[in-house]
């Protein structure tokens, strides 16, 4: 069904479920090294220890850092901190968790009853309620092999890596949200990529969305335009990007008005999105929380976080999103389709830093959403694997002082890519760089008026773009080197003076 079509039958109510893998140098409950604290990938099952993998024995400990950054994250969420919080079994058939539970939080999270404060793409304020963070363990990874898909349906056989079992979650549950109308998925986009701004600047999460390390369930329901009664709802799980986000909560809103409006039901499920197609398809039945028989972990003591730490938390914690946002966007006078890219390509905080160490804000936008992100996504890498921001402002610098033009800095890019030092570095070694002495630009000007010698003759009569013939044949005769602005202001001065 078409989307507005689908909006003026139902109203779509969205709840966003965002999982943050923590940075911490190791695991939630166990000395193991934890995964998403690096960019190097462990050879599978090399990220391990008896506790990983549920061996007989083997007792949980908790990682006071995690718990640190999860307090952290929820005061950021203005969140009330629970003076004494909980973990508890969360019991369910895990193939990639050996123990076959997961150690969360249920009815005693560490943080609760927050919000936050979500700008929109024409700078609207909407606040987005959290009804609780609570930290727990991720479970490992299987790779399903043979099939067409990637998924169990059709494989051969599974492989399990337990490298990311027992890495530190903070999961973060909304309330459901309403009023949304069209603009849910958008707010759905924005939302999580507020979240990635938080914690980013907290400085506890890589936040790579491609690796998991920030992930978003997204669950949506529709009832009738006026009904108050909530609709059934679908949990499209783990979707990676803030593009496919808003695209996944788009079609589910048309695929369950169009089953609605022809009598259908909509069933309690999770769903998969698929990002070559544009559309989720079915998972299992989604479980409430009484089908996980949850109890609280005997082998756990509770959470009791003291007032000091609570209040050292807060007062070490960043600015806000929608603060931050607003601030950057008057300081590098960008307009807002401009910012907006910025912010849809979960780049800002790179960009702030490459305009830190002395790119223009138009350069650093223009380097890191053009021609890098380019590279990047040939080589299905992340902008920032590439490059550094201290290399990306030192190229547009040479490219500001005149020393190479812009053509000329899709090679020098090249070659600090491939390592062979910094923009200086490569022009030297390339022998790169706008000429821009003049007896050398006067010599190849008269070569080239030489051959149309009618060219000055048009310059006088007032027709100054026949200047552009010279100047092309110049800088073809320097192989693209030479300044033409000033090859231009050197024509200009022979035809006034001859």
């Amino acid at each position: 069904m078409d989307f507005d079509e689908a909006l003026t039958l139902f109203e779509p109510v969205i709840g966003l479920e965002v999982h943050v893998e923590l940075s911490t140098q190791t695991k939630m409950f166990s000395p193991a090294p934890n995964p998403a604290a690096s960019l190097d990938e462990y050879a599978p099952n090399t990220a391990i220890t008896p506790v990983c993998v549920g061996l007989p024995g083997s007792l949980p400990v908790v990682n006071e850092t995690a718990i640190e950054y999860s307090i952290s994250l929820g005061l950021a969420l203005g969140c009330e901190i629970a003076r004494s919080s909980r973990f508890a079994r969360k019991n369910y058939f895990y193939p990639d968790l050996a123990k076959n539970y997961q150690i969360s939080q249920y009815d005693e999270p560490i943080a609760f009853d927050g919000s936050l404060d979500i700008e929109l793409d024409d700078n609207t304020l909407w606040t987005v309620d959290i009804e609780r963070a609570h930290m727990e363990e991720d479970a490992g990874k299987l790779t399903h092999v043979g099939g067409a898909t990637g998924r169990i349906q059709g494989a051969e056989y599974s492989l399990v890596d337990y490298n990311r079992a027992g890495v530190p979650l903070v999961e973060i549950v909304t309330r459901p949200i309403f009023g949304a109308g069209a603009r849910a998925p958008e707010l759905a986009r924005a939302y999580v990529s507020a979240i990635r701004d938080i914690v980013v600047g907290l400085g506890i999460s890589q936040a790579r969305m491609e690796r998991g390390n920030l992930r978003c369930d997204a669950n949506v329901s529709l009832r009738p335009i006026g009904s108050t009664t909530l609709g059934t709802r679908t949990e499209t799980k783990n979707v990676n990007s803030f593009r496919s986000i808003e695209r996944a909560v788009r079609y589910e809103i048309q695929r369950q008005a169009a089953m609605l409006a022809d009598g259908g039901t909509i069933i309690q499920e999770t769903r998969h999105w698929h990002e070559d197609t544009g559309v989720t398809s079915p998972g299992r039945p989604k479980s409430d929380a009484d089908d996980y028989r949850y109890f609280p972990e005997p082998d756990l003591l509770p959470i009791e976080p003291s007032e000091d730490t609570i209040e050292r938390l807060r007062q070490a914690l960043p600015e806000a999103p929608v603060t931050k946002r607003r601030r950057l966007r008057v300081a590098w006078g960008l307009g807002e389709t401009d910012f907006n890219a910025i912010v849809n390509s979960g780049l800002l905080d790179t960009i702030e830093e490459t305009i830190r160490e002395g790119a223009t804000s138009q350069g650093a936008k223009k380097w890191w959403l053009g021609e890098v992100s380019r590279l990047a996504n040939e080589q299905g890498t992340h902008p920032t694997e590439l490059i550094t921001s201290r290399q990306v402002a030192e190229l547009d610098a040479v490219i500001a002082e005149g020393t190479i033009t812009d053509k000329m800095a899709r090679e020098v890019l090249a070659g600090m890519i491939a390592g062979e030092g910094s923009a200086r570095d490569v022009i030297d070694a390339r022998g790169l760089g706008i000429v821009s002495d003049d007896g050398a630009l006067i010599e190849a000007i008269d070569e080239a008026l030489a051959q149309q010698p009618d060219v000055l003759d048009k310059i006088r009569e007032g027709k100054t773009q026949a200047a552009g013939a010279i100047i092309g044949q110049v800088m073809k005769a320097m192989s693209g080197k030479a300044d033409a602005a000033r090859v231009r202001e050197l024509i200009l001065e022979r035809a006034a003076s001859s």
